[in-house]
């Protein structure tokens, strides 16, 4: 039951964390000593991972008719558009799609560690301040997808295969991103979500396959605590994607870009004092 309740608190974190530009990694590394599920380490590798499948689904249900190209409530023109919007976002995928087939199990080897997640949090945070400062009085360049040219998503999905160094935050790299490009807050936010859906779900697949070709058998409890953790970040992610498109809105990032420099203090002073 302990594990259960364990495998809860994490699909909350990841439905949490995912989306807003903070770092999922950076809180799953910190909880994962805090509380840690004594589930075998090729599985909470896996579940890391497939977790996300949860938070996808939520995208798609948020922003289904958006994203809904067969959509009869929609005209000629508009299904037009909707294709020429997943065109972009297969296009912005492009970068992280090949260098995390290619590189993936590299950077988890030689960058899933805490110094590394705690200076990405830091650096990540100073520079959603410095680029709002930067950004006060300015108007955006792009504030619509129908601005969005193919070049300027691609520059963007450049920008996302930043998160494949743990800590970083895919919506913060790729938000970041289009912001220095001159994309306006709303279509930055709403794009990085857009972005997820094949690279999160291209992830979570090859992890599965991985853990698969490995010959390894999941148990009761493991099958368990993948349904349970993805339903969890399914309906918490909901939540937090509705939030963060309303409060982009009124508000910039600043805000997260303090909570970053606190939690990677955070981590710096817990692995290096006291763990």
């Amino acid at each position: 039951m302990l594990e259960i309740l364990k495998v809860i608190f994490y699909g909350i974190v990841e439905g949490i964390t995912e989306w807003l530009p903070i770092s999922s990694t950076g809180h799953l590394i910190l909880f994962e000593n805090l509380i840690p599920m004594k589930l075998s380490e090729g599985f909470l590798e896996m579940f890391r991972v497939v977790i996300q499948l949860g938070a996808i689904l939520a995208v798609v249900l948020v922003f289904f008719r958006k994203l809904n190209p067969f959509s009869k409530r929609k005209n000629a023109v508009q299904k037009k558009r909707t294709r020429d919007l997943w065109l972009k976002i297969l296009v912005g995928c492009l970068p992280a799609g090949v260098l995390g087939v290619l590189l993936n199990d590299w950077f988890d080897e030689h960058f899933y560690n805490w110094p590394t997640v705690a200076i990405a949090l830091i650096v990540y945070g100073v520079l959603f301040i410095v680029i709002e400062m930067w950004n006060r009085g300015r108007d955006p360049q792009i504030a619509s997808f129908r601005e969005l040219d193919w070049k300027t998503a691609l520059v963007i999905g450049c920008f996302q295969a930043l998160a494949l160094i743990p800590g970083t935050s895919r919506s913060g790299s790729t938000i970041l991103g289009a912001m220095v490009l001159g994309v306006s807050r709303g279509v930055a936010a709403e794009y990085s979500f857009f972005l997820s859906i094949p690279v999160m779900a291209g992830a979570s697949l090859l992890k599965i396959v991985k853990f698969i070709a490995a010959g390894t058998a999941l148990t009761g409890t493991e099958i368990a605590a993948l349904v349970i953790g993805t339903l969890t970040a399914f309906a918490v992610s909901v939540f937090a994607i509705r939030f963060l498109v309303s409060y982009v809105r009124k508000h910039d990032f600043k805000a997260f870009g303090i909570y970053r420099i606190v939690l990677g203090v955070i981590v710096i002073l817990y692995f290096a004092l006291v763990k």
